[in-house]
């Protein structure tokens, strides 16, 4: 075999959504986001796109984050509709966290692969991230809030108006233990066709 299988299905297997809440105040590294992000780079694409585009915020760039995503969610959302505590856990995240990663897609100018392939291109790129991040210790978060198809928040993330925000990846140390899972067994999800008939 030409790879560890065990380690591989080890670290797939203990991928965990992990939110800020439970992040410790340790740092994510620059190398270590440069790892993360060169992984995502191997994802697969139709037509070698490679629509992925990140935006990451840390250190003094973090502020721009925190300000901008809790005040769009209140101003996109109608009165009757807003949540407090929504706004107040967006913020507390965003304070959490010492590294988010804007995940966009930007697409292909000539409009040859479906917009459907290029965001799940992005999503293939994000699951190499969140792989990787496992391997590392860290945990991570892909929020996905709907305000982020407003034109404003292209404007903030200077995308073009074809172009799209699929999430925030928030990447942290967990505090305590490890989270553990489980998922429905294979035999409920999957159908064997094995002859024509």
């Amino acid at each position: 075999m030409k790879y560890n299988l065990s380690e591989i299905t080890d670290i797939i297997r203990n991928r965990r959504t992990i939110t800020p809440d439970f992040y410790a105040a340790r740092k994510v590294h620059r190398e270590q986001l440069e790892l993360i992000l060169n992984n995502a780079l191997w994802a697969p694409t139709h037509g070698m796109t490679q629509p992925w585009r990140f935006k990451v915020f840390m250190d003094d760039g973090l502020p721009l984050l925190q300000h901008f995503l809790p005040e769009m969610y209140k101003r996109t959302t109608p009165a009757e509709k807003f949540n407090q505590a929504k706004y107040d856990r967006m913020l507390i995240r965003l304070q959490k966290t010492t590294v988010a990663i804007a995940i966009c897609m930007e697409r292909d100018p000539s409009g040859k692969i479906a917009e459907i392939e290029e965001v799940e291109a992005v999503a293939c790129a994000v699951q190499n991230m969140m792989l990787t991040c496992t391997a590392y210790g860290l945990g991570s978060f892909w929020s996905t809030p709907k305000f982020l198809s407003h034109p404003d928040t292209n404007a903030f993330f200077k995308l073009a108006q074809a172009d799209k925000c699929l999430g925030i990846l928030y990447i942290g140390y967990p505090e305590g233990e490890w989270p553990v899972s489980h998922r429905k067994p294979l035999e409920y999800v999957t159908e064997w066709i094995t002859s024509a008939s």
